[in-house]
């Protein structure tokens, strides 16, 4: 039907076709020309929020619109000029992917169709893409195909469903409608000393309190310790804990480190604990035909978290949670309130999914196009072929880093490498001067960042501040990494300089500084 076939109603939100058209074409170009600028721009702007705030304006809510494609022609210049670049080839900060293009089209196709995904009948297709992207994640990794899985926010999503379905499916009583209330005995998780936050989050959120997280200590290679695993859930036991859930991490946020998965699940069947592990980063490596061997383990997990916008170069949001019960989501978050319909219909005994059954949201973006483009986009072969080169730039700039005399190479584990600069003066005795060289790295990694040149975040090791450059990041070539030294070091005699000064300290006095 024709715009000119509707009449009586002028909705302002609405664009004709021809409207739609000019205002998207223009943006297009705007976006492209700014992909191809990238390697030119500056990682970020460094500025501070007022210079921030000045940019954007403060005026109160206009009582008259503007134009969308006058209002795009204005806000796409100025998100180019005052956001950091997480697509930068000089970008290795934090772990989110480089976004593909492709995806950031399968945004505008999945907002303009605006499919909800919480229920069959009101998003079919979209539906079976999401159950069908689900499974080849789960194929991708070496998880079985017919798990149950849910297409989330981002990692804190992912793994508190799988927290929340540990719950349900430890507990003997009856935790959903009891709550914590129909078992004196305190549950207990335990967790790396190096895993990430969100089990904290999730602990307290869900009733049971952060003290009901256990954690346990890692070894050299911030792994966490069997032994000290063991130990842990003996006397915890003793205690009158109930231990019902232990968690493995497949590539820690600091280091990349892969935690003893395959002892840790023959432990958790012993011990009768639900296995989950945290891989939204590490995860994706196991389709490697090289992939470290712990991460066979994946496969023997109860529960696993991953994330596409991590390491599969999806645009944010895309997280996915999967579970070897097929039933485990449903049975932790469905409830039939006589509002919600329940769709039917069968093919082959099978009934369409109802996603509104298996987690936290019942109305649901389309998150699952672009991850699903994206695989169909590349093929695993080419997911294979981009994590290997990330992994192998991790790997050539720890060796680049070894080969400068200013510079301490320390870990080296899937595509995070740390490091920090160490004036030579400081060398012989450095382990001696850790307050002294914390600091000077602190005030260098401002500095870094804020520049603009180059942007990694930061890591702590033994006590010891360290940069940190994680590269998940298609756009990243060998020359960006072999930049990487020489920006930092000329970075670090500057702050090292300053913070000397600033501190009164010669250069036989800073190293006693510690």
């Amino acid at each position: 039907m024709s715009d000119s076939d509707h009449s009586g109603r002028k909705a302002p939100v609405n664009l004709s076709g021809d409207e739609f058209r000019r205002a998207g074409h223009a943006l297009v170009d705007q976006l492209a020309d700014f992909y191809a600028g990238l390697p030119a721009q500056a990682v970020t702007p460094g500025e501070s929020p007022r210079e921030v705030r000045d940019a954007l304006g403060r005026g109160p809510l206009p009582d008259t619109g503007m134009s969308a494609e006058a209002l795009l022609a204005e806000i796409a210049p100025q998100m180019f000029a005052h956001s950091l670049h997480n697509g930068h080839p000089r970008f290795m900060g934090y772990i989110t992917s480089s976004a593909s293009p492709l995806g950031a089209l399968a945004d505008l196709l999945a907002s303009a169709v605006n499919p909800n995904l919480g229920r069959w009948d009101v998003a079919p297709f979209a539906t079976e893409i999401e159950a069908q992207t689900v499974r080849w994640l789960a194929e991708l990794v070496g998880y079985p195909t017919d798990a149950a899985g849910l297409m989330v926010s981002g990692g804190n999503m992912a793994n508190f469903l799988g927290f929340i379905a540990a719950r349900r499916a430890q507990a003997s009583w009856q935790v959903r409608s009891e709550g914590l209330y129909g078992e004196p005995r305190k549950l207990a998780a335990y967790v790396s000393a190096e895993a990430h936050t969100w089990v904290e989050k999730a602990a307290d959120v869900s009733g049971l309190g952060t003290d009901a997280v256990r954690w346990v200590a890692v070894d050299g290679d911030q792994r966490m310790r069997m032994d000290d695993l063991q130990a842990l859930l003996r006397s915890d036991r003793r205690a009158g804990l109930l231990p019902f859930l232990l968690v493995g991490t497949a590539g820690t946020t600091g280091t990349g480190a892969i935690d003893p998965l395959p002892e840790m699940a023959r432990l958790a069947r012993a011990e009768n604990l639900w296995f989950h592990v945290d891989g939204a980063y590490g995860a994706p490596v196991a389709a490697l035909p090289d992939a470290p061997s712990e991460l066979g383990a994946l496969a023997e997990a109860d529960s696993l978290a991953l994330d596409p916008h991590k390491w599969l170069y999806s645009p944010l949001e895309a997280a996915c949670v999967l579970t070897r019960s097929p039933t485990a989501l449903e049975d932790a978050f469905s409830f039939l309130p006589s509002y919600y319909k329940l769709d039917k219909r069968e093919e082959a005994g099978k009934p369409g999914i109802n996603y509104y059954n298996s987690g936290m949201q019942n109305s649901r973006g389309f998150r699952a196009l672009k991850v699903w483009l994206g695989l169909r986009q590349v093929g695993r072969t080419g997911v294979v072929d981009m994590i290997s080169d990330d992994m192998r730039l991790a790997r050539r700039l720890h060796a680049c880093v070894a080969e400068e005399p200013e510079l301490e190479a320390r870990t080296q584990a899937l595509s995070i490498t740390t490091f920090r600069y160490l004036p030579t003066d400081l060398a012989p005795q450095a382990r001696e001067h850790q307050d002294y060289l914390n600091r000077l790295n602190q005030e260098l990694l401002d500095d870094l960042q804020r520049s603009g040149e180059a942007f990694v975040s930061n890591a702590i090791v033994s006590g010891d501040y360290l940069l940190r450059a994680c590269i998940v990041n298609f756009r990243t070539h060998e020359a960006d990494v072999d930049a990487i030294p020489g920006i930092v070091v000329r970075f670090g005699r500057s702050v090292d300089q300053r913070l000397r000064k600033r501190l009164g300290l010669s250069p036989q006095q800073s190293a006693q500084a510690g």
